[in-house]
């Protein structure tokens, strides 16, 4: 997510000090303290503005969120979001995707969220997509035997990409859908996919579950 730079950004983010965790590597294997009452561990990638954010945190309690964006402009708004909310159980990181596997621990995560990502139309981006074999293969790694990842995109030709990626590498979907709200609003939505929703664009979505890929599957 690209945006205006903002000339009180660091002093917005660190009223949010409290949200964000600035030494993800620190927290390998041990997210689950931030929220000992966690029953599960859920990641989102990408989480813009937190809209969706800040709503799945407030509609499981239960749950701990570790919400992941490169963007800080975008970060600090969603911070912002929780911080006035008053949640207790979601917080935000500054990381590089591709560096999941230094902060972690092998099968820790429980669901995984890609909401929206770039689709990187252009074929010699193609290992920059979030859905991307090598991708795929890492997360599985950090996501627990029969834990999911939950992905959304208004982009159709990122979708089918992603299913033969998904096909290429073993991994099943269920509840998949090219139309997610064609009868009505379907779970808790992203700022963007309003927006897209109501152009009358349609929005595609899969549940992956997620199980250890053989190493002679990598190669």
């Amino acid at each position: 997510m690209r945006m205006r730079k903002k000339a009180n950004l660091e002093p917005r983010m660190e009223a949010c000090a409290a949200w964000q965790v600035k030494d993800p590597v620190a927290m390998k294997g041990s997210w689950r303290s931030l929220y000992p009452q966690a029953r599960e561990l859920w990641v989102e990638i990408g989480c813009g503005k937190g809209k969706f954010t800040v709503e799945t945190a407030q509609a499981n309690p239960d749950i701990l969120l570790i919400a992941i964006e490169r963007c800080r402009e975008a970060m600090v708004m969603a911070m912002e979001k929780a911080r006035d909310m008053g949640l207790t159980n979601v917080f935000f990181v500054d990381l590089d995707v591709a560096l999941m596997e230094g902060c972690f621990a092998f099968g820790e995560i429980d669901r995984m969220f890609i909401n929206f990502p770039d689709p990187w139309p252009r074929s010699k981006n193609a290992k920059r997509r979030l859905t991307y074999h090598t991708f795929l293969k890492m997360y599985t790694r950090v996501i627990r035997d029969g834990g999911e990842i939950h992905f959304k995109t208004d982009n159709a030709k990122l979708f089918e990409f992603t299913l033969e990626e998904l096909e290429a590498v073993g991994l099943p979907t269920k509840n998949l859908t090219r139309n997610l709200h064609e009868n009505g609003i379907v779970g808790i939505m992203t700022g963007y996919e309003e927006k897209f929703h109501a152009l009358g664009t349609p929005i595609n979505r899969c549940e992956i579950i997620c199980h250890p890929i053989p190493a002679e599957a990598e190669a």
